[in-house]
């Protein structure tokens, strides 16, 4: 299995907030990832934090809101950007 990197996990978070990547994809990617994955080292602590807490979203007590998403990319690195656009 490949190297979870920061790259990767912040992809994850930017394809459920896109509404490419369902909830329950998120967190099923997750849990495999806690499961079998192997963390680069240098960021290590930091992406099992994040990766686990998205391993429990769809749990009603967990969840997972928008300040979620957006402090965990702004932990890998990412900053978060909204455009908001007329419907055609």
């Amino acid at each position: 299995m490949e190297i979870i990197t920061s790259k990767i996990v912040a992809e994850k978070l930017s394809a459920y907030l896109h509404h490419e990547l369902s909830l329950a994809e998120l967190v099923d990617w997750a849990e495999t990832i806690m499961m079998e994955g192997n963390f680069e080292k240098n960021n290590y602590e930091t992406l099992r934090e994040i990766v686990s807490r998205l391993g429990v979203a769809d749990v009603k007590a967990f969840g997972l809101t928008w300040e979620d998403c957006e402090g965990f990319l702004n932990q890998l690195g990412y900053a978060v950007r909204i455009e908001v656009v007329a419907s055609p």
